[in-house]
């Protein structure tokens, strides 16, 4: 859809025209800032333009046949489960078993912790909630924390009480953990291509964590290189789909944050701030799924342990609700918390 179609003041229109800004997809694409020092237009025009752009958008394009066609994982009723059965409750028994699953939150949230959590549930047997295969975790920019993996390995007694002790015993859950650490783009298409296609494809790993997708990026390009970044992002984002369609696994991407800050016309002083995913919307209509991950201010404590509180909430899905759950990191794992606690 051309920009020209939409409803738009005169001023707007050649502010899009001097930045070279021809389709809704282009504007979607842009992050919010970027978006105004390219056009040189005000806050609240920014805002409406975004607006305006993501509603015509909605309206003419269908919906993906990867959220709600054969092969998402959301009609078949198989699920991920996180590890937890407050946590499952909430995203109606864990991750669907297909189309990709971003975890987005601050540095500290909890987000590598539940996707490590992740990479032990997924060996256990279906009737315990797991795909009874491995997981290829790929590291854009941390080293794995294999430690943190070896200490939830020693404690997953203490997490699952529900799976009996012959079922635990019989798994080597660091055998079936396969870790790629990729230091940009091309390493990373490399990996998705070949490495990934050939442990799916044996039915070694039925799980890909990518932890996570923006680091690659933000590495390459500079805010004026936006538009080559954005077809990166797309090339980068149909590989995930593909492997996830093809071979039926979900794919869990961590992501990280930015502040966005409102604009105050009463006030001299700091504006108010709200936490935004990263890679804008460009990204955010390739998911299927989008979950936060907050930490709080406090501490909850329970069997002789503390831990910041946290909240997993859900942003977006074609199959749930939008809410929320409080949990914390626990010597065991992530695990929800009542809310009296």
């Amino acid at each position: 859809m051309n920009c020209d179609e939409l409803d738009l003041d005169p001023p707007v229109r050649a502010a899009l025209r001097r930045a070279g800004l021809k389709g809704v997809r282009d504007v979607l694409g842009v992050p919010a800032v970027d978006l105004q020092r390219q056009t040189g237009l005000f806050p609240q025009d920014v805002q409406r333009l975004l607006s305006t752009a993501a509603a015509a958008w909605r309206t003419r394009a269908p919906v993906p046949a990867l959220q709600l066609g054969p092969g998402c994982g959301l009609e078949s009723g198989l699920r991920l489960s996180v590890g937890c059965p407050l946590l499952d409750e909430l995203l109606r028994g864990g991750l669907p078993a297909g189309g990709v699953t971003e975890l987005c939150g601050q540095s500290g949230a909890g987000k590598t912790q539940l996707a490590l959590q992740l990479c032990l549930t997924v060996q256990y047997p279906e009737t315990h909630g797991g795909l009874q295969s491995g997981v290829l975790y790929v590291c854009t920019e941390d080293r794995f924390p294999i430690r943190r993996l070896q200490q939830l390995i020693s404690e997953q007694s203490r997490l699952r009480p529900d799976v009996p002790p012959e079922v635990l015993s019989c798994l080597r859950f660091s055998d079936h953990v396969y870790i790629e650490h990729t230091a940009d783009l091309d390493s990373l298409q490399l990996c998705l291509s070949r490495r990934a296609r050939v442990l799916l494809a044996r039915g070694l790993v039925r799980l890909l964590v990518l932890d996570s997708v923006a680091a690659p990026l933000r590495c390459e390009f500079q805010a004026d290189d936006w538009l080559t970044r954005n077809k990166q992002l797309l090339s980068v984002s149909c590989s995930l789909q593909a492997l996830s369609r093809e071979f039926r696994v979900p794919v869990v991407c961590i992501n990280q944050v930015t502040d966005v800050f409102s604009q105050s016309d009463e006030t001299l002083g700091p504006s108010p701030s709200s936490l935004s995913p990263a890679l804008g919307l460009a990204w955010a209509n390739q998911v299927t799924v989008r979950l936060m991950m907050r930490r709080l201010s406090g501490t909850v404590s329970a069997g002789g342990q503390s831990s910041a509180p946290r909240r997993l909430e859900v942003l977006f899905a074609p199959h749930l609700a939008r809410g929320g759950r409080g949990c914390a990191v626990w010597r065991e794992g992530v695990r929800g918390v009542a809310e009296e606690e």
